[in-house]
């Protein structure tokens, strides 16, 4: 068993290759053995948490996640515990491993309860699996609310009940302080509602190995940290251009423009698109202020958008032009809204010029013309359609931001929390993306890079100091 950090590329599966995984384990191993591992696991990760728990809260639902809680109440009973089982369910309807376990509970003296006892020291939430296709309700929701409602610890058993597997999306859904994933890590477990439902997730593979079994994304992992050579100049760390600033949105540009040199630039340009901007950046005097159409934006990274306002329209044919590029803010809603404009960045990809676009929910919408709630709803989904009908990279930002690339690679990054959600950050993101590819990277490794240390960057954050935009760009 491991506690799932952000140090390494976890891989995640799908709930249809996990359905593959099972069967292959069920196949090679002794009837029942897969489920009695699995509930060993969560009475050892529950006795971890509460040590000195006595009663433990059992619910359990209809189905082999509620096999797996039978099982832990087993082990917990043997072990000194008071585990109080409550069962959503019919024996008669119950798959062959959970009837099983049932029994084997009843053998063992397991209480089982109409309702929930009305204090618990730690609460097992076995009700919903991976196979749960709709909504908790009655009774079933009802068990939900009371969850949430304790003030104990709670442990979802795979994931938490209610929780998507395969997108995270959630309606009324169990708040776990901890969730045990098992056999394989769900993406759900690390996008949209997953972060908040999950809490502190663990993992056991229950000794079956993915094998082929190829997972349909991973977790970033951290960069690598390259080193400078000693003989070397500004010019060997690239060129960042920031095209963006309209009346009234200078701000955006330099948060950008300041962030990308901060994350190592070596010569940093901002074409401010208001004609009337300063031509001095007076706290980060590094910058150069130039004409946005005067620059040579070929041998650039070009990050365009941020504060663009309708203005951008105009830089956006010379921009689409450049060698890197990164299209944020008011740069996408101008492309989701020509069809000219779109031609020109799909011929990127076909020139192989490196190019991310960094959407929030609501650019994503515009983009795919939808709305925001079924970008929500599917945000790998949702990735994967962007990069591959623009031939790009994408960022889709958000909790557990999902990074897409043309062809179906997808990384979700775990760093990050709520401190971000302010203005500017994103355009901080941009700039910092901007600087790794003007520096030479691809544009999935400089985005997942990007995206990472971003959030490492708030997590880090001194809980006595106040995260705002510009800080972050300096940090």
């Amino acid at each position: 068993m491991q506690r799932v950090t952000p140090d390494r590329p976890w891989p995640l599966f799908d709930v249809a290759a996990i359905r593959r995984l099972e069967q292959g384990a069920a196949a090679a191993l002794p009837s029942h053995r897969l489920m009695q591992r699995a509930g060993l696991a969560v009475a050892r990760l529950a006795l971890a948490i509460a040590p000195h728990a006595r009663t433990v809260w059992i619910a359990c639902g209809p189905g082999n996640n509620g096999g797996d809680g039978f099982e832990a109440a087993v082990h917990l009973k043997h072990w000194g515990k008071e585990p109080v089982a409550t069962w959503i369910g019919d024996e008669a309807r119950l798959p062959d491993d959970a009837r099983a376990s049932l029994q084997r509970a009843r053998a063992a003296g397991v209480r089982f309860a109409a309702e929930p006892p009305r204090q618990w020291d730690l609460a097992i939430d076995a009700l919903l699996g991976i196979g749960s296709a709709r909504a908790p309700e009655g009774q079933l929701l009802d068990h939900v609310t009371r969850l949430n409602a304790g003030s104990a610890p709670v442990l979802s058993v795979d994931l938490p009940s209610g929780l998507d597997a395969d997108t995270g999306h959630a309606g009324d859904c169990v708040r776990a302080s901890h969730t045990l994933g098992l056999l394989a890590l769900k993406p759900g477990l690390f996008t949209a509602q997953g972060r908040d439902a999950s809490g502190q997730v663990w993992f056991d593979d229950l000794g079956v190995a993915t094998g082929d079994e190829a997972p349909c994304a991973a977790l970033s992992a951290p960069p690598g940290q390259a080193s400078r050579r000693h003989a070397s100049h500004k010019g060997s760390y690239g060129d960042v251009a920031v095209i963006g600033g309209a009346p009234g949105m200078a701000g955006a540009a330099l948060l950008a423009a300041r962030a990308a040199l901060h994350h190592g630039a070596g010569r940093v340009f901002v074409g401010f698109l208001d004609p009337s901007a300063p031509a001095l950046d007076a706290n980060q005097p590094d910058l150069m202020v130039r004409a946005w159409d005067g620059l040579d934006l070929a041998a650039m990274g070009v990050a365009c958008g941020c504060g663009g306002g309708e203005a951008v329209r105009t830089a956006l044919p010379r921009a689409l032009r450049a060698g890197a590029l990164v299209l944020d803010a008011d740069a996408l809603n101008a492309i989701a809204a020509d069809t000219q404009l779109q031609s020109q960045l799909q011929a990127r990809w076909r020139r192989q010029a490196p190019t991310v676009l960094t959407p929030h929910p609501l650019e994503a919408a515009r983009l795919l013309q939808r709305d925001t709630a079924q970008v929500q709803a599917d945000r790998l989904g949702a990735g994967r359609e962007l990069a591959q009908r623009f031939g790009a990279v994408v960022v889709l930002k958000g909790s557990g931001s999902v990074i897409a690339a043309p062809g179906g690679r997808v990384r979700i990054n775990p760093t990050g929390n709520a401190r971000l959600a302010i203005a500017g950050t994103g355009d901080v993101l941009a700039g910092m993306i901007a600087a790794r590819l003007a520096g030479g990277e691809d544009a999935f490794t400089a985005a997942s890079a990007a995206v990472y240390l971003h959030g490492l960057a708030a997590d880090h954050w001194p809980a006595e100091r106040p995260l705002t935009a510009g800080a972050l760009a300096a940090r």
